[in-house]
């Protein structure tokens, strides 16, 4: 085979070919999946060869064989788990990492890479309004900015115990306290396992009926024990209402403890950007550390997370190493000083690319929209017969909930019947949903994260749905 550069020629052009069309069905092609797991191992369970197949139809027949196998995620009508499209430039710019092919380590295994994360990590603390002092780590996503951020946090809280946690490990340490609401995610759990810090000290206080935590309840847990080393960990936009922590009043109470404070913004950092959003983050900025995605909001390819710490000796020294066969840079940020990955993608590029297409009027504006939309897509639901609104979005989640009509229906019946709902949507291909449970009760959750989605997925989708509810509710005996 020839290593020239025509070598790529082809490959690269099945590539473009099949991805073009791809991105430009997505408009009226079905949202979910549209085969079985067994068809997929059928196509893609091709005998294991000794000759090789030639690249560009290997390609080809890739791009065939998953067919109807692929969720829409780039899909304007995608509303399931937070997950953004792709911006055209982040797209391109994702490609052509993968044709240079640098391990982004440090400066001088990728030099253009390094520069670029540089440059990244200072626009997201201007867009995000954190500390210009802050370090910062591009990772794979908000579970190793999570990972990244509480190793800081062990770091510091143990540094003021005199325990110095790389040197000595977790045997015999002072246990930490880990604080959160009720409503944190499982990334936080895994994480907090990952650490070796386990789930037996974490406190996870009750977040009433707006999904925020409260300061008299946080106030009273940290009292409880004053002087425990202690990660407070507060949330911006929880993953079922969007919801808010009150940072302005918990940051000054977790401080008065001396507690590390992490928010989790994975989506809902991106507010920061809006002049009709920000203020749900008033106060944020005086935490300690924060994680956030770029392909949730930002809409870069996957994967694609940050990491933000205000202590860069505690967020260095947990993550630093140095070996005599590597180069490192006086003149130049070394990014594996600050990641938990040795061997990692640049992906700085799609970031870079993304932010200079759009600007920050243009994040802004991004914003706004899948915020108007969510709105939109809740009430119109919410408005139809059999549907309820459970919660009408703050900014860009909501949840609706499906009805059994019956007589004498019982709450199980209800949460039956909105799951069976939210599958026949999903079956339907007119968009794709997922379900949740929140304060006991199954509802549709509804996340709007994707530049493309418009006025006209809007409309679609609500008929799509009104659509279900009428033909199923056809069999459901009169209520008398």
């Amino acid at each position: 085979m020839s290593h020239s550069s025509s070598a790529f020629t082809k490959p690269l052009q099945a590539a473009l070919d099949h991805a073009t069309e791809y991105l430009e069905a997505l408009k009226n092609s079905p949202v979910g999946a549209r085969v079985d797991a067994e068809t997929l191992r059928q196509r893609l369970g091709k005998p294991l060869v000794n000759g090789g197949v030639a690249p560009e139809q290997v390609v080809s027949e890739l791009a065939i064989d998953v067919a109807g196998g692929l969720h829409g995620t780039a899909s304007g009508r995608f509303f399931a788990w937070v997950i953004g499209g792709s911006l055209p430039a982040a797209l391109g710019a994702d490609w052509l990492t993968s044709a240079w092919d640098q391990n982004a380590h440090n400066y001088a295994t990728g030099p253009a890479a390094a520069i670029v994360e540089e440059i990244v990590g200072d626009w997201l603390k201007q867009i995000f309004g954190l500390p210009a002092q802050a370090s910062f780590a591009l990772v794979t996503g908000c579970q190793m900015a999570h990972v990244t951020c509480l190793g800081a946090a062990r770091h510091a809280v143990l540094a003021r115990c005199n325990w110095d946690i790389e040197k000595n490990g977790l045997y015999g340490a002072p246990p930490i306290r880990v604080v959160s609401s009720n409503q944190a995610h499982g990334s936080i759990d895994r994480a907090l396992r990952l650490l070796g810090l386990g789930t037996a000290q974490w406190v996870k206080l009750p977040s009433g009926s707006t999904g925020r935590l409260e300061p008299a309840a946080l106030e009273a847990a940290l009292a409880e024990n004053p002087l425990a080393p202690t990660v407070v960990i507060l949330q911006a936009g929880d993953l079922n209402l969007g919801a808010f922590d009150p940072f302005e009043t918990l940051i000054p109470v977790a401080k008065r403890y001396k507690a590390w404070v992490h928010v989790d913004g994975a989506f809902g950092l991106w507010v920061a950007a809006s002049r009709r959003y920000r203020h749900l983050l008033t106060g944020a900025a005086a935490a300690d550390s924060w994680a956030t995605d770029g392909h949730k909001w930002l809409n870069v390819p996957y994967d694609c997370g940050y990491a933000f710490v205000a202590d860069q000796k505690a967020h260095g020294g947990t993550m630093s190493h140095r070996a005599s066969y590597i180069s490192y840079s006086a003149e130049a940020r070394d990014q594996a000083d600050w990641n938990p990955e040795w061997s990692r993608r640049a992906r700085g590029f799609p970031t870079y690319a993304a932010i200079r297409q759009l600007g920050r009027e243009g994040i802004a504006q991004m914003v706004e929209r899948c915020c108007h939309h969510a709105r939109s897509l809740v009430t119109g639901i919410g408005r139809l017969p059999g549907a309820e609104i459970v919660w009408e979005p703050q900014i860009n989640q909501g949840l609706v909930r499906f009805l059994d009509l019956k007589a004498g229906a019982s709450p199980e019946d209800h949460d039956r019947r909105t799951d069976e709902v939210i599958v026949k949507i999903n079956a339907g291909g007119e968009a794709f949903f997922s379900g949740t449970t929140w304060q006991g009760r199954r509802a549709m959750r509804i996340s709007v994260c994707n530049w493309q989605t418009d006025d006209q997925d809007i409309a679609r989708v609500i008929a799509g749905v009104s659509a279900v509810l009428g033909q199923s509710q056809h069999s459901l005996p009169t209520c008398r």
